[in-house]
């Protein structure tokens, strides 16, 4: 928007260097700007800028609107940002918690296939003794060796006590280490599962973080936009400040210029034979006649130099040629230049020197008017050619 700005300033500024340019290299097509008519461009300018202001109050409250929306949504990103953050934490603490349970359980099994192992070496061991002890005789010596029946049959139930409970406990252990196996398998398959809803977690975590992150920088790329929306129109409001003093000073010109166009009306007029011209003086109203009034029909450029003696003729203005033309803003080809370039090429044409003639003769087609300048809806005075005389 900045560069935008200053791209607009270069190129108005262009264009009001390139306006003078061609205004002094065709100065056929020039004619002098009065008050008035400067006063109404100034509040045309002025309402071309409320205007652009107005536009860009628009654009702005557009861009705020749109910044509200996006920070709802980054507040709502926000929000499930911290869900998603938050359940990742609770599966991170279940995986850690399940990765215990997995050593813990682990061990017990190391465990268990320990203990096993130990009962079925110890069960070996005993079919082993009572193998070497039967080539003696073994559970048949004992048997044999009974003294009674009710002996006999205390220690064949004692034989069989001892080979139950070695198939009972080799039973128990490998039952416990088959519970253990199978709470091991139960584990890692939970594991598992939580690290795939892990991997999700992360995956949508990394989604709202991206979606955090584009909104942010887009909040804050508008946030930039509404500031320059903001700078634009503070300018813009600085600029009417000063169109609107220009307006008022312009407006008070042209209201002492109509005061003193009838004061001039009503002050003491010289005869034109009373005037005495100096040499030059035939020469310095033909130019300014050509910058005012060159590309004008030849009865307005009569008027603008009559406008001119008129000036020298009247009690409320300078009694000379020289001191009309060069009176404080009067004449703007004075101060632009136009007519020192004028001068020094003598660009007057034939006609122009004819008018300044006539003029000087106190030949006059306005009248006693003391202004020109084109038309505009609501002044009045005498239209001649491109001009109203008043």
């Amino acid at each position: 928007m900045k560069a935008a700005c200053k791209r607009l300033t270069a190129l108005l500024v262009t264009t009001a260097v390139l306006a003078v340019a061609i205004a002094d290299a065709f100065p056929l097509c020039a004619r002098a700007e009065t008050t008035l008519e400067r006063l109404q461009r100034a509040k045309e300018e002025k309402e071309k800028t409320e205007e652009a202001r107005e536009n860009t109050q628009g654009h702005r409250d557009s861009l705020k609107i749109a910044q509200d929306s996006l920070l709802g949504k980054l507040s709502g990103l926000n929000d499930d940002l911290a869900e998603v953050s938050t359940n990742l934490e609770l599966i991170e603490s279940d995986i850690a918690d399940k990765e215990s349970e997995i050593t813990a359980t682990q061990a017990e099994l190391e465990q268990a296939v320990a203990t096993e192992k130990a009962q079925y070496e110890n069960m070996k061991l005993r079919i082993k003794s009572m193998y070497e002890r039967n080539i003696d005789g073994g559970y048949l010596s004992i048997l044999l060796s009974s003294k009674s029946f009710s002996d006999f049959l205390n220690k064949s139930e004692y034989i069989e006590q001892i080979n139950a409970y070695d198939r009972k406990m080799l039973s128990q252990y490998e039952e416990s280490r088959k519970k253990v196996e199978e709470t091991q398998a139960r584990l890692e398959t939970e594991l598992s599962d939580l690290n795939v809803l892990r991997e999700q977690a992360e995956q949508e975590q990394n989604r709202v973080s991206e979606l955090v992150r584009q909104t942010s920088d887009s909040v804050s790329a508008y946030k930039d936009q509404i500031a320059d929306a903001e700078a634009t129109i503070n300018a813009l409001e600085t600029m009417i400040d000063e169109q609107e003093a220009d307006i008022a000073a312009l407006q008070k010109q042209y209201e002492q210029e109509l005061a003193m166009s009838r004061l001039a009306a009503q002050s003491q007029w010289r005869n034109i034979s009373n005037v005495t011209f100096e040499e030059g003086d035939r020469k310095l109203l033909a130019n300014l006649i050509y910058c005012e009034a060159g590309a004008e029909p030849y009865v307005g450029q009569v008027a603008v130099g009559a406008v001119v003696i008129n000036r020298v003729l009247s009690s409320r203005y300078p009694d000379t040629v020289v001191g009309v033309i060069y009176q404080n803003r009067q004449f703007s080809p004075v101060a632009s230049g136009r007519l020192a370039l004028a001068l020094a090429n003598d660009s007057a044409t034939a006609n122009c020197y004819k008018a300044a003639d006539e003029a000087m003769q106190g030949v006059t087609n306005v009248g006693q008017c003391v202004y020109f300048r084109t038309p505009i809806p609501g002044l009045e005075g005498i239209r001649i050619g491109g001009h109203i005389f008043y």
